[in-house]
């Protein structure tokens, strides 16, 4: 018999009081009961983005929180600004197009965080911008984006706001929404809130009200408007994922009593103990900027990082993930983030220990984990 382990970033492990929790009787979506709860994780998401805006919480995987910014903020003919460098930062180039948005994009290396510089050119280029798209982690990739800096650029510009995909980011490292002028802010459920997928969360300033005012995209179920009205009557526009909502109370209630701090510290510290272990088996990463999200690692030569994530999931049970196109077969990743400690990352270094030396690759066996866990012992809890 063997014990799963899901490594993966997203989803995630997640906690067993949690999943108790969600477990428990349903209730009516439009009952007083419901509309208390709806309250009490209304303040806990104002509290995890950094934000006096509201969140509108909607029953959709984060690309539909994507989705829903294109559709609120940009009318058809609009221009918007895309920084591509990943996977999912080409996402938002094809949400773009679909909903008839002119996508100006500031294309990146994959594994390198994009220049503010290049930003503002193409600002500077196209005035009309209405706004900016970017991830503030790049799941595919392992790298943050300096969105701090990105705040800086597009905050005077009354017409243009900044939209972030934090779908792997938030609650992870520290993202300040409104002290850094972030417009509108996405994240899913089965991230760092170690959820299920089947939620997405998005935070939006006056700033980008105003343009979802003047919108005349199309739209109803993905309708900022119609979210916003429901919210101020405690409840939700449409049907909502009553137990995934019920959950995410549970979670926020921790993150609430833990502290962003001490959140941060964990992933950071997951994070900096795995990649201990990465560099004393002679292996690099692959971003340049990387987040405490997950480590991302090069396949060593001759290697098929596919080939390490399939031993990994077939044979030792645990399940982490390989590169994505251009990427594909070049990476492969381990999350921090969900119902993990420092005891699974030992774990899942000894499986790529293992896994890279049945594929041929020399590598001392307990050389990563002696590592990691010398600085994990080491290290401040």
């Amino acid at each position: 018999m063997r014990k799963r382990y899901l490594m993966a970033p997203g989803p995630v492990a997640v906690a067993p009081d949690v999943l108790l929790k969600m477990a428990e009787p349903i209730i009516h979506h439009r009952s007083p009961q419901f509309s208390a709860i709806l309250e009490e994780v209304r303040g806990g998401l104002k509290y995890l983005f950094q934000t006096r805006n509201d969140v509108l919480v909607l029953a959709s995987s984060g690309t539909g929180g994507m989705e829903a910014s294109v559709a609120n903020l940009c009318a058809p003919g609009d221009t918007a600004v895309v920084v591509r460098g990943g996977k999912f930062g080409e996402r938002w180039a094809e949400l773009c197009e679909a909903y008839g948005v002119r996508a100006v994009n500031v294309d990146v290396a994959w594994g390198r965080a994009v220049d503010p510089a290049d930003v503002a050119a193409a600002l500077e280029a196209h005035p009309e911008a209405r706004a900016v798209f970017v991830q503030a982690h790049e799941t595919s990739t392992g790298v943050k984006h300096p969105v701090e800096a990105l705040g800086e650029l597009v905050r005077p510009r009354p017409e243009t706001v900044l939209v972030v995909d934090a779908i792997s980011a938030l609650g992870v490292y520290d993202i300040r929404t409104d002290d850094w002028g972030l417009d509108v802010v996405v994240t899913g459920s089965q991230k760092s809130l170690g959820l299920p997928p089947g939620l997405a969360m998005v935070s939006v300033s006056e700033k980008a009200w105003a343009l979802a005012e003047r919108s005349t995209q199309p739209r109803y179920y993905f309708d900022f408007r119609r979210e916003r009205k429901a919210l101020g009557r405690r409840t939700t526009a449409f049907t909502p994922a009553v137990s995934l909502i019920i959950g995410l109370e549970r979670v926020l209630a921790r993150v609430r009593e833990v502290g962003l701090p001490a959140l941060f510290a964990h992933h950071r510290r997951l994070a900096e103990g795995t990649r201990a272990g990465v560099r004393a088996l002679g292996l690099s990463l692959f971003p340049e900027a990387p987040s405490e999200a997950v480590t991302v690692i090069r396949a060593p030569e001759g290697i098929d990082g596919q080939e390490v994530v399939k031993l990994l999931r077939e044979e030792y049970g645990i399940t982490i993930a390989g590169g994505q196109a251009q990427a594909k077969g070049k990476i492969f990743r381990i999350s921090h983030m969900g119902h993990l400690d420092e005891w699974d990352m030992l774990v899942a270094l000894a499986a790529v220990e293992r896994a890279l030396h049945r594929l041929g690759h020399p590598v001392e066996l307990g050389r990563g984990v002696a590592a990691a866990e010398a600085w994990f012992a080491g290290a401040a809890a």
